[in-house]
């Protein structure tokens, strides 16, 4: 039997607004036109994802991509985080490197230069 660690919606989004705010000022400022986003489940194909960055990475953006463009968005996904963990510090953990992670594919870094840097 699998076991979820408890953690109220509310709680789950508080861990994503502080991981959040662990992130340097600088680099903060520097994103741009994203909105980070909490859901329960992933995409059923996937049903393992923590998270997911969906939109046009900063270093492939041109001139023209800002007309009428929508926000990229990074999604964190609670469920398959709750299984995941043991505790809920675990959870905090897992959940700021997910926000990192999904930030980090804003910039354009991709997942093997990310698990090159300890951040899979």
């Amino acid at each position: 039997m699998v076991r979820v660690v408890e953690m109220s919606l509310e709680d789950f989004e508080d861990a994503v607004r502080d991981a959040l705010d662990e992130i340097p000022p600088e680099l903060a400022a520097m994103m741009d036109n994203v909105v980070v986003l909490v859901e329960d489940d992933p995409p059923a194909d996937d049903p393992d994802l923590l998270g997911l960055y969906e939109g046009t990475p900063l270093t492939e953006r041109g001139e023209v991509w800002a007309a009428g463009a929508l926000p990229d968005r990074i999604t964190v996904f609670r469920l398959p985080t709750l299984a995941l963990c043991e505790d809920r510090d675990e959870v905090v953990e897992e959940v700021a490197v997910t926000v990192v992670h999904e930030i980090a594919h804003h910039f354009g870094i991709d997942d093997a230069r990310l698990h090159e840097l300890g951040w899979g």
